[in-house]
């Protein structure tokens, strides 16, 4: 049974850890209720941005963009967004266990990670990292989106990768975290485009509309995937924070209960010894008063 002087050092050990995780969870709070923020003002965007490029493939002419074209698949890349950092649940392991399902039986699958948990993870299992982006779900500025598509949208133009997936986590709510693996290039489901049907009149031309309205989707499409990510793993962090600080809270009544009890045992026994001396002097006594 541990002494009394090893369950106070454990009760200051566990104290000392609950402050430490009750920070952490105000801090993954106030980072997911401004990253929460952020991502419901970016959906409205990309959804524009979306159905910009939804009708824009059902035109004749659109077909002829290299984005919209699908071909052979000989390469295949994915960006896969993760974090930096643990002690988020399981938010990491599920995503990196989706995309590495997906991956399964895909030849030539080039891996570009943001975040550093996800290069740790692939490059331990001997993947193709092609490039790596640890600070860009810190910021999820739309210029560190920008960059992220302009890098995919020249692997795929180049022919290096001939289909590029977006390996992500959507936040459907606080507890509620779904890993997506979305296809970003090429654009569109592959269908033929509905020839006379074209509605929308282009300015000055579509080609021009097309050369500028492509980057534009691509690069919400990435940031509205770090948005998603980046309140996913904060939501988690929180979660786990929270769920850490009250275990800590019943370990903490635990060991506090368990010093009182082993306290209360040394008074008892205390005690007990000095009524046991004082009936042994009491003894001494009547047998000395005996004598004389």
């Amino acid at each position: 049974m541990p002494s009394k002087k090893a369950v106070k050092r454990r009760l200051a050990s566990v104290t000392t850890t609950k402050k430490i995780v009750k920070a952490m969870n105000m801090v993954a709070a106030s980072k997911l209720q401004r990253d929460r923020a952020r991502l419901l003002a970016s959906r409205p965007f990309f959804q524009g941005a979306k159905e910009s490029v939804d009708q824009l493939i059902r035109h004749g002419d659109a077909a002829q963009s290299p984005y919209l074209q699908p071909r052979e698949i000989k390469n295949t890349a994915y960006l896969v967004i993760t974090g930096n950092r643990g002690l988020c649940g399981s938010y990491n392991t599920d995503l990196l266990a989706a995309a590495l399902a997906h991956m399964d039986g895909v030849k030539n699958a080039k891996i570009i990670t943001v975040g550093s948990r996800g290069y740790d993870f692939f490059k331990r299992r001997g993947k193709i990292i092609m490039r790596r982006y640890d600070d860009a779900l810190e910021t999820a500025f739309y210029e560190d989106a920008e960059s992220v598509a302009d890098y995919l949208a020249a692997l795929y133009a180049s022919g290096e990768a001939d289909a590029v997936y977006v390996a992500y986590t959507r936040f459907d709510s606080v507890l509620v975290h779904t890993p997506r693996i979305d296809r970003l290039l090429p654009i569109g489901d592959g269908a033929e485009a509905a020839y006379g049907v074209e509605t929308m009149k282009y300015d000055p031309d579509i080609s021009t509309y097309i050369e500028n309205a492509i980057p534009i989707y691509l690069s919400a499409f990435i940031q509205d995937a770090l948005l998603e990510s980046s309140t996913c793993e904060q939501s988690a962090r929180m979660v786990s924070m929270d769920s850490a600080e009250t275990n800590a809270s019943d370990i903490i009544a635990k060991l506090t209960r368990s010093f009182k009890r082993r306290r209360q045992t040394e008074i008892t026994q205390e005690i007990s010894e000095l009524v046991g001396g004082m009936s042994i002097l009491n003894k001494r006594g009547e047998v000395i008063g005996r004598r004389k």
